[in-house]
């Protein structure tokens, strides 16, 4: 499992960088659910609106810097712990994310919780 998510992570990353339409729906299976914070209100539901919200709301490659690790798995789960630098426009985030893995290696559920880092 942990190839499994490191091959999704370095993909993720990719698309977070291209902000390509391809990219974050090779992400994704058609029916996914990807939740901005625990129990959103309004997560955004398959794939084409998680393109597109994604889109709406997308980061320039210049404008930060990730890193993270695995945590963790249970079955098709994998918790990550990121770290994003916000380069122009601080601050920055630790982040926790939930992501259920389907055997073809593409995510159904994703969640994230974010904090804002301290100076």
């Amino acid at each position: 499992m942990s190839d499994a998510v490191r091959s999704w992570m370095e993909k993720y990353i990719a698309a977070w960088t291209t902000n390509e339409p391809d990219d974050i729906r090779a992400l994704f299976t058609e029916d996914a659910v990807y939740e901005t914070r625990p129990h959103d209100r309004d997560p955004w539901r398959g794939r084409e609106q998680i393109v597109d919200r994604w889109l709406e709301a997308r980061d320039e490659p210049e404008d930060w810097i990730f890193d993270w690790n695995l945590l963790g798995t249970d079955g098709p789960l994998a918790f990550v712990q990121g770290f994003t630098d916000y380069l122009a426009n601080p601050p920055s985030y630790d982040n926790l994310w939930v992501i259920r893995l389907e055997p073809d290696g593409r995510a159904s559920a994703f969640t994230e919780w974010f904090m804002e880092r301290k100076a």
